[in-house]
């Protein structure tokens, strides 16, 4: 009867251990936090709306891409 009661008290103290250890690997883990929001801008070619650090400034203007910029 002893030997059930200690292989019972060590599997409940491995299954304690193991869960604790899980729990420390994942704490240290910050949920990405939202991107702030970003300025629109229209290119000056087609009309399309995209945020500003996609574009491509030439002169004062946005495009949405260099083919745009070239014709503009």
């Amino acid at each position: 009867m002893t030997k059930i009661l200690v292989i019972v008290l060590l599997t409940v103290l491995i299954v304690l251990w193991l869960k604790r250890m899980g729990s420390k690997r994942d704490g240290g883990k910050h949920p990405p936090q939202a991107k702030a929001p970003e300025d629109m801008v229209r290119c000056q070619s087609c009309g399309v709306n995209l945020p500003r650090s996609e574009a491509i400034l030439s002169r004062g203007q946005f495009y949405c891409c260099e083919e745009h910029r070239q014709r503009g």
